[in-house]
């Protein structure tokens, strides 16, 4: 058996770590078993629909990591699946089940029914058609009502185990409402069927509605295919998070900075554990290790802390070039002399700081300073100094001298000067630290003029010299 799965989103909004959960947990499982992974979209629910939301879907799923693998050819790709433009589908198996004696039209006025707990008598179950043709004569749209069997039904659940319904819960349900348009529980199982779809992994809230799935599948003679139920994902405040919590939205999570590995794998995190309890997972590993046997039956809760160490260890991770080129997007040119500098050794330096990517001005302000009025005037401090102006002469004519520009060099270069004066400590460091970056403190001090490169640095250091000390 091939696997199969899909994630079956509706455009009513951008995705939020919630709903993305389950496209990582399907698109996972799909590749750990060498299946296909579909994407369908639940879009006949007109009045929710959201103008531009299925784009901004597909960006957030491009992104993430989570390539659907089939579709409508849409301008050479694939496009998801649309419910919309699969109504002759729905109307065909509608006719079917009528026709079987499994779904009857029903002309009832249940507007008023609205209590919990309401179940519809069948009052339409046995008219005529005698009786049929005279509603729909007065004017009366049916909708179509799924004759629910007799006797409890009883479902399998990976996760939550074996669940029975009684089928007095719900009674005869809406497959097809007035206007033509199929419910969300009808639709989904023909849709599983013609996809043929064989793991259906999607959170516990769906659990209810798999009781009325299930009597579709058996009425329509298809394979129930796998059931597994995700816990529900809660926010910071312990209620179901939703749409509307923008913090969680994928869309702020990627303008924040954070890396698509590390949001892949914390959202894996929400409701499932790896062999062995290893939380710092890349898309390969999470492919490798994903399984249903590991998904709890707790809620779980959505931590933006945790999301922030697992992308800090992520950043931590990545191969430099393929950082410095992630984080320059990011860079403000306001804050950070980008011309003055080789950006892929100063993400080097301060990549062991980061947990997004949108922190990189704050971390290279700390040492990548403009000439501006701040650094002129510790430089002209400097020069009132003949102490450290003794040392920064020396280090000048150690750091002019090397032969490579590497942050061990520098270091020992300045350490030379050190002893070369007798300065040692702040003496010794501080002034040279001061002369470029303005400040007393910082990351190590070769990889900091690494950074700056040699003619920025010994530019800086002679702007702080004394007269008569000046670099020659």
């Amino acid at each position: 058996m091939t696997v199969r799965t899909r994630f079956a989103p509706s455009p009513t909004g951008r995705l939020h770590a919630g709903n993305a959960r389950v496209a990582v947990f399907n698109w996972a499982f799909a590749r750990h078993h060498g299946g296909a992974f579909i994407l369908r979209v639940e879009d006949t629910d007109v009045e929710r629909n959201v103008a531009d939301s299925l784009d901004t879907i597909l960006d957030d799923l491009r992104w993430l990591g989570t390539p659907w693998d089939e579709g409508p050819e849409v301008g050479g790709d694939h496009g998801p699946y649309r419910q919309s433009e699969r109504q002759a589908v729905y109307a065909e198996t509608a006719g079917r089940l009528v026709k079987a004696g499994l779904a009857y039209p029903c002309y009832c006025d249940l507007e008023a029914a609205v209590e919990p707990g309401f179940r519809y008598p069948g009052t339409c179950r046995t008219l005529t058609r005698a009786e049929r043709v005279r509603r729909e004569r007065d004017g009366r749209r049916p909708v179509t009502r799924f004759h629910v069997p007799a006797g409890e039904i009883v479902v399998r659940d990976e996760v939550y185990g074996t669940v029975s319904f009684p089928p007095d819960e719900f009674g005869d349900f809406v497959i097809v409402r007035a206007d033509g348009r199929p419910t969300y529980n009808f639709a989904v199982v023909v849709d599983d069927i013609a996809m043929r779809i064989t793991h259906v992994i999607r959170g516990v809230g769906h659990l209810s509605n798999t009781p009325r799935q299930a009597a579709l599948f058996d009425a329509l003679a298809a394979p129930r295919p796998v059931f597994a139920h995700l816990p529900m994902v809660l926010g910071t405040d312990r209620r179901k998070l939703s749409k509307r919590e923008g913090a969680s939205s994928l869309a702020l999570l990627r303008e924040a900075g954070y890396p698509a590995s590390a949001v892949m794998n914390y959202l894996s995190l929400l409701g499932w554990s790896a062999p062995g309890g290893e939380e710092i997972l890349t898309p390969a590993e999470l492919v490798r290790e994903v399984g249903l046997e590991r998904i709890g039956t707790s809620n779980t809760v959505y931590d933006p802390d945790k999301l922030r160490w697992v992308s800090g260890r992520h950043i931590a991770r990545i191969p430099l070039p393929e950082l410095a080129r992630a984080v320059k997007p990011f860079v403000d040119p306001a804050r950070v002399p980008a011309d003055r500098y080789d950006l892929s050794r100063a993400v080097d330096v301060i990549r062991g700081r980061m947990t997004t990517y949108s922190e990189i001005n704050d971390h290279l302000s700390l040492f990548l300073v403009a000439r501006g009025p701040e650094l002129k005037g510790v430089q002209a401090a400097l020069r009132d100094d003949a102490g450290a102006g003794v040392v920064l002469r020396a280090a000048a004519d150690r750091l002019a001298a090397l032969p490579e520009w590497e942050a061990p060099a520098i270091g020992r270069a300045i350490r030379a000067a050190g002893k070369e004066t007798g300065a040692r400590g702040p003496a010794l460091f501080h002034p040279v630290r001061k002369a470029v970056t303005g400040r007393e403190s910082g990351p190590d001090l070769g990889q900091v003029l690494g950074v700056y490169g040699r003619d920025e640095t010994l530019e800086r250091i002679s702007a702080a010299l004394p007269d008569g000390l000046t670099q020659g």
